[in-house]
C-alpha cells in the first residue's frame, strides 16, 4: 500500500508539473485559455498571477518528488514520507480551497485533488499497517 501511495503521489506531481506548464508557458495561448476558460483579455490581465501560481504548483510537485525519492532510496524513509504528505497534502488542501470557494471551478478542483487525496489515503493506510 505504501508503494501505491507513492505511485499516486508521483502521478499527482506529474499533473502539477503539467498545470505549471499551462500556467507559466501557455496561459495566454489558445490551449491555456481553453483549459482555464479565460478570454484573451482576461488571460493578459491575469498573466502575472498565473505565473506565480504555476510556480507554486511546480514547488509542490518538487517537494512530493523529493519525498518519493528519499522514501525509496534512503534509510530515512520517514523523512521522505513526511515530504510526500506535505506536498500531496498541500495539493489536496489547495484543491479543497478551490472546490469550496469557486463553485464554477469544482470540476477543476476534483481533477486537481483526486490523485493527492488517493495518495494521502494509500500512504497513510500503508504506513499504519506497516
Amino acid at each position: 500500500m505504501i508503494i501505491a501511495g507513492l505511485v499516486l503521489a508521483a502521478l499527482a506531481a506529474v499533473l502539477h508539473v503539467y498545470i505549471f506548464v499551462l500556467e507559466v508557458f501557455l496561459w495566454t495561448a489558445p490551449r491555456g485559455r481553453k483549459t482555464f476558460g479565460t478570454t484573451e483579455d482576461e488571460a493578459q490581465v491575469t498573466k502575472s498571477l498565473a505565473f506565480n501560481q504555476g510556480f507554486y504548483n511546480l514547488f509542490l510537485a518538487i517537494v512530493t518528488a523529493v519525498g518519493i525519492a528519499v522514501a525509496l532510496a534512503s534509510e530515512h524513509a520517514a523523512v521522505g514520507h513526511a515530504l510526500v504528505f506535505a506536498g500531496a497534502g498541500s495539493m489536496l488542501a489547495a484543491a479543497l480551497v478551490l472546490f469550496l470557494s469557486a463553485p464554477d471551478k469544482r470540476r477543476a478542483a476534483v481533477t486537481q485533488g483526486t490523485l493527492p487525496l488517493l495518495a494521502v489515503i494509500a500512504l497513510g493506510v500503508g504506513l499504519a499497517l506497516a
